[in-house]
């Protein structure tokens, strides 16, 4: 099997050997009964790697995995809680206290936290940078630096990442580059393809597809090698002490009985999600499988529609400026059609004249959107960034986010095209109305 569509229908998953099931069961258990001792002994060595617990991993889970790593291009996947859990296993995975990480300053509000806020109360410092200044990348690498970060399309300032140059950046550093793919899906980019060592998901969004269940995704290349620099990143080359002294790069590495170097992925299994334990439920992971297979029909759908959308928005008179790579006016427009040729996805954003009254009314008339903090869902979402998902940040953050009290982001839908249009309209409508009220009480102050 080699195509996407087909792929994201049969990867990772054969009928049930039990029962002949053709769709994917849910292992809705804790535990997995071992044949024999010898059979425990084995998995919990890893030479076998059946279940055990469902902490670990789950059949459910276990399809899941196989089908993203295979749609990204990986060599295995760990499915998790939530994508912020995804983003703090790959990170933690290669760094600790006294650690240091660059990353893209364009960043979801949520992410853009974690590392400014929580990574630091854990010892962990990130530097910022702007994601297409090369300089900066080189210029903030330190000799304790332990990853790259960025996403594939920075949300909701719409950036793409110039993947390539980024990853060989990192590589010269000797540090692996993790991408966010959340945005594109790797149906419209595969990060791997470009340099990219990892790769993380909220499977929540465009792979769920339907709003119906959270969780992360973590998609390892296999391409790094963390046995090249024992001294960077110890926790590959060192005896596991909680492990019966198995050395990750050694034992799951290049040269490991898997025929794959799976150490990335087995030791966040085996480490992180054995001690903190953020495992997605066998339900959800059902869910998700349900979303991916048909999550190259609702993309081309998602592309097709946010095109229209942004002819609308184009040359509104109520719309100052368009955030979106797909537009001619995009600084990032050319690296989306290298990256992105069928298309930048579906989440854009624009500044409306008349500030934050009028963006504010805008989001309140909508009724065919949904007024959520969500992107990814087959309906179509709206909210005010500056004063929700973007809210905790300061006002160098927004600007480094591309956010401002005017910016609307909406994430576009699968639903008709004119009923979208048409309820764009009744919001511009409104906040023309917001804007008009607001300069008259202006003109009554001044007099």
């Amino acid at each position: 099997m080699t195509a996407f569509e087909t792929l994201q229908i049969h990867a990772g998953q054969e009928p049930d050997s039990q029962t002949g099931a053709r769709a994917l069961p849910i292992y809705q258990t804790t535990s997995f009964v071992f044949d024999s001792q010898k059979t425990a002994a084995d998995r919990f060595a890893l030479s076998d790697l059946g279940p055990i617990y469902t902490r670990l991993g789950n059949p459910t889970n276990e399809a899941v995995e196989g089908r993203v790593a295979a749609l990204e291009g990986g060599v295995g996947a760990v499915l998790v809680a939530s994508g912020q859990s995804a983003e703090f296993l790959a990170l933690l995975n290669v760094a600790g206290a006294g650690d240091h990480i660059v990353a893209s300053g364009s960043l979801y509000g949520g992410t853009y936290n974690l590392f400014a806020v929580t990574l630091p109360k854990l010892g962990i410092e990130t530097t910022f940078v702007e994601a297409g200044d090369p300089q900066a990348w080189k210029d903030a690498v330190r000799e304790n630096t332990k990853a790259f970060f960025a996403e594939s399309i920075a949300n909701p300032r719409s950036e793409v990442l110039d993947i390539a140059t980024v990853a060989d950046l990192a590589h010269d550093a000797g540090v692996p580059l993790i991408v966010d793919n959340t945005m594109a899906t790797p149906y419209l980019v595969k990060p791997i393809e470009h340099g990219a060592d990892v790769v993380v998901h909220s499977a929540t969004k465009f792979l769920g597809g339907h709003g119906t269940s959270i969780a992360g995704v973590i998609v390892d290349s296999g391409n790094f090698d963390y046995t090249r620099y024992p001294d960077r990143f110890p926790g590959f080359n060192e005896p596991d002490e909680s492990y019966n002294g198995l050395v990750f790069g050694r034992d799951l590495g290049p040269d490991s009985p898997f025929g794959a170097n799976v150490s990335y992925g087995i030791k966040i299994r085996v480490q992180l999600l054995r001690d903190l334990g953020p495992a997605a439920s066998p339900f959800n992971a059902f869910l998700i499988a349900q979303g991916i297979e048909t999550l190259s029909l609702r993309i081309e759908r998602h592309v097709e529609n946010a095109k229209k959308v942004i002819d609308f928005l184009d040359g509104h008179p109520q719309v100052e400026k368009i955030h979106f790579a797909g537009h001619s006016s995009s600084p990032w427009y050319e690296l989306g059609k290298k990256y992105l040729p069928k298309g930048a996805g579906s989440v854009l954003g624009f500044d409306i004249a008349g500030g934050f009254d009028a963006a504010v009314a805008f989001v309140d008339a909508l009724e065919l959107h949904s007024h959520v903090a969500n992107i990814g869902d087959v309906r179509s979402l709206v909210i005010h960034p500056a004063s929700t998902t973007h809210s905790q940040l300061s006002e160098e953050a927004l600007v480094a986010a591309g956010v401002n009290q005017s910016f609307v982001r909406l994430a576009v839908g699968i639903e008709g095209i004119d009923d979208i249009l048409a309820d764009l309209e009744t919001g511009f409508a409104a906040a023309q109305a917001a804007a008009g009220a607001s300069s008259g009480q202006d003109t009554q102050g001044a007099q």
